[in-house]
């Protein structure tokens, strides 16, 4: 039975994405950008690439609740 663990603290994870959200500009795509970080903080592109559409879409969430409610 195989289990998959969170190996990276979630500081190690908001850094990552920063870093590939920093450099995407100097990268030909996102992919590329996620192959760049992944290769240097030890983990998989494909891993780092959903933490980046995960953050991104807690980002749009957040962003929708702080929006002030529509007078009825």
């Amino acid at each position: 039975m195989s289990k998959t663990t969170n190996k990276s603290s979630p500081e190690v994870r908001e850094c990552a994405v920063r870093l590939v959200l920093d450099h995407e500009g100097d990268c030909p795509s996102r992919w590329a950008a996620c192959q760049s970080v992944s290769a240097k903080i030890g983990c998989s592109a494909q891993t780092l690439l959903d933490w980046v559409k995960k953050a991104e879409a807690e980002e749009r969430f957040y962003a929708i609740l702080e929006q002030p409610a529509m007078a009825a």
